[in-house]
């Protein structure tokens, strides 16, 4: 099927869809980025409905499979490739063959963060908010990193014992200037390591 150019057109701090991304694409009617937006909000909100009806520990939820799992459930409904990791390189992110291994050690050292308590002088809000920050730097999907990474940090963070993240209190996926703030605070992350904006961005 052809798909309308709208669909690969690039969108700040969002991963590009490819023509083979697209052969993955369920819903056949989707022909804009407008309508792919509104189906896969459709599926996030099943999934978070799905996710926060759990009782998640930080070892249930710190394994791959669980990573994977989320990934699914919030876009089995529009993607065949839903909870598959990314198999092209991409402008952000590591290597393909590199997500495993990446991910594995993420999800280990956010296990011993918190094991680690009080002595490592981080509270819950910043061990999930850097754990957000190092999933979208892995992007271990072909799309919707940032939402999979916003929903595994608010389900990380009720885990700890406190609430969701408010991520400045609309969607994140529209062009606006909530979508630059947050933005702006990945990359500061990115550059200097100050998490100072983004753990003030995801209480906004």
């Amino acid at each position: 099927m052809i798909h309308s150019e709208d669909l690969l057109a690039v969108t700040d701090g969002a991963t590009p869809l490819t023509p083979d991304d697209l052969v993955g694409l369920i819903p056949t009617y989707v022909q804009s980025r407008e309508e792919l937006n509104d189906v896969e909000r459709d599926n996030v909100m099943e999934a978070m409905i799905w996710a926060h009806g759990r009782h998640w520990t930080v070892d249930l939820l710190m394994t791959s499979g669980a990573m994977r799992q989320l990934h699914r459930r919030m876009f089995k409904d529009v993607w065949k490739w839903a909870g598959a990791y990314r198999l092209r390189e991409t402008t952000i992110g590591v290597a393909p063959s590199q997500i495993p291994v990446q991910l594995r050690d993420l999800l280990e050292d956010v296990r011993a963060q918190v094991e680690a308590g009080e002595a490592l002088g981080w509270s819950r809000d910043e061990i999930a908010i850097r754990f957000h920050h190092r999933l979208v730097l892995t992007h271990p999907f072909p799309n919707g990193n940032g939402r999979h990474a916003r929903l595994a940090a608010d389900l990380l963070v009720v885990a700890l014992g406190g609430k969701r993240f408010t991520w400045g209190g609309v969607d994140l996926i529209g062009e606006g200037e909530a979508r630059s703030r947050y933005l702006d605070a990945l990359r500061r992350a990115d550059k200097t390591f100050d998490y100072g904006p983004l753990l003030e961005f995801a209480r906004s």
